[in-house]
């Protein structure tokens, strides 16, 4: 059995796939392998992908129809062995030694999941974040679960995006992630910090995010319809997030205060920009599940 199984999910990124999967064989700590979906690629990635395992025997390639995103990573999951669990975004890359810093950090603190902090690259700029500074905030650099989990709100700490981490496979026993939906990583890892004992955040960066124009999270910024199907996504992930907090029995006062305050910003988020309608179309919305909201909590 391999340390660590890196999951790769792929689609149409042949502009940015090799510089992904070198950084993967150059890494210093060399007991992984690597699963590969190509999710339906119609352009060069699957050919790329091809190459790679048949220079490194650590390279696994699954080819599948289009399932999207979470369909990809699912995929991964029926094909990993490891003892602990990676993701990498097929557009994006690690530093050198990204898995070295993550694996003997876990062997020294005995943490399920181990994070290390993000750089964003966008626009041919590196841009740090702020957030792999707030680890060293907390003692020996344990995360509360309870704040790890907040992040599904405010993404302070960088916490919600499956990468940036290796996982006790343990954690995954039994997840699936939601098919057909964008953000699914909102929407499901906060199942895994609901599961696990020990969280350590590294204040160091160590995984390159790159932003580019057609991705999945950036797709339709300035579209008005896309920005309201991506709030009412945003909703389903944390009416799913409150659901499984109060069936774990779990801070859920605490949780359901963050949740209230959270759809309150969301009403102060109205853009000028927009139209009256599309204003009221929006306010609508987020109203609506503010008020089913308050009605449910009333009745706790």
């Amino acid at each position: 059995m391999v340390k660590v199984s890196i999951g790769i999910p792929v689609y149409n990124v042949s502009e940015y796939l090799r510089q992904c999967l070198d950084s993967v064989l150059i890494q210093t700590f060399t007991d992984f392998e690597v699963i590969l979906v190509d999710d339906g690629s119609t352009d060069d990635s699957f050919r790329i992908c091809q190459e790679y395992v048949s220079r490194d025997k650590r390279f696994k390639l699954i080819h599948q129809e289009n399932k999207g995103l979470a369909g990809a990573r699912n995929t991964c999951l029926k094909h990993m062995a490891g003892d602990f669990i990676a993701w990498l975004d097929s557009d994006d890359w690690l530093e050198n030694d990204y898995l070295e810093r993550l694996v003997s950090t876990q062997a020294k603190t005995g943490a399920d999941i181990v994070c290390i902090g993000i750089k964003t690259f966008m626009n041919d700029e590196f841009y740090m974040g702020s957030h792999q500074d707030k680890y060293g905030a907390f003692p020996d650099h344990v995360i509360p679960k309870k704040i790890a989990m907040s992040d599904v709100f405010w993404g302070i700490y960088a916490l919600i995006s499956v990468w940036g981490n290796i996982m006790d496979a343990k954690l995954y026993k039994g997840v699936v992630f939601s098919e057909g939906l964008n953000y699914e990583d909102q929407g499901n890892k906060f199942k895994l910090y609901l599961n696990s004992k020990k969280i350590v955040g590294i204040p160091e960066l160590g995984y390159v995010y790159r932003i580019r124009s057609g991705s999945i999270t950036q797709d339709g910024v300035t579209n008005f319809e896309k920005i309201l199907d991506g709030k009412i996504m945003q909703v389903t992930n944390l009416e799913k997030f409150m659901y499984y907090i109060e069936n774990a029995n779990y801070e859920v006062d605490y949780f359901h205060s963050l949740y209230s305050e959270w759809l309150d910003k969301q009403v102060q988020g109205v853009d000028n920009n927009w139209d009256e309608n599309q204003q009221k179309e929006y306010l609508d919305f987020i109203l609506k599940r503010k008020k089913i909201f308050e009605n449910y909590s009333s009745l706790r």
